[in-house]
């Protein structure tokens, strides 16, 4: 069972003095599931911060405008989305720590990776031997589909940028209903020539 909601006490049980956790939860729960739990002798709890998830309409926008910067550089979508994932995305962590991983350097394994749908991968300037051959050590990174608000608004922004240093103008980059729609949900943009755009769209 997963829910949101928020730690409404923290006590001390005197006779393990261990801490006693209450949470109110934003929303109904199952009473009953919630009263089975209660009869087990131990339940998993993971408790962390809430962050908000990204909109699907962001996502369908970013693969729309991904799409047209591939076209003008010749590139698949999946090398422009790793090639945008290199730059402006998240790195990927397993217990705290980066996870490297030393891959032959050559060109043809650079074309491979930046065509990989399954994980997301970026070079450093770091080069091992290994039997006699040159490894490049590349770092991991994290999928956008893993990404809050404030995360797709720094990919989308960076995507917006290189759109517009590739020539593709403010007009195919997005509509006004678009540059509102971020506006409203990343604070991506200018709040006055948004609103300015939509009143020009109806005068």
């Amino acid at each position: 069972m997963d829910f949101t909601g928020k730690i409404t006490g923290i006590s001390i049980d005197i006779p393990t003095q261990k801490p006693v956790v209450a949470l109110t939860a934003d929303s109904d729960l199952p009473i009953q599931e919630l009263k089975e739990l209660g009869k087990c002798e131990k339940v998993d709890v993971i408790v962390k911060r809430h962050k908000d998830k990204r909109s699907l309409d962001a996502n369908a926008y970013y693969w729309v405008l991904l799409t047209k910067l591939a076209k003008v550089h010749q590139w698949t979508n999946q090398e422009a989305h790793n090639r945008l994932l290199r730059r402006y995305g998240q790195l990927e962590r397993l217990d705290g720590q980066l996870i490297a991983v030393p891959l032959p350097d050559t060109d043809k394994t650079e074309t491979d990776i930046l065509n990989k749908v399954e994980y997301h991968l970026m070079p450093t300037p770091k080069v091992t031997m290994m039997k006699g051959n040159i490894y490049r050590v590349y770092i991991m990174r994290r999928g956008s589909s893993t990404y809050d608000t404030v995360e797709m608004a720094r990919l989308i922004n960076g995507l917006i940028e290189d759109c517009r240093d590739s020539g593709i103008s403010d007009s195919d980059i997005m509509t006004p209903f678009e540059k509102q729609k971020l506006y409203e949900q990343y604070g991506i943009g200018d709040e006055s020539a948004v609103s300015e755009n939509l009143r020009n769209m109806y005068s």
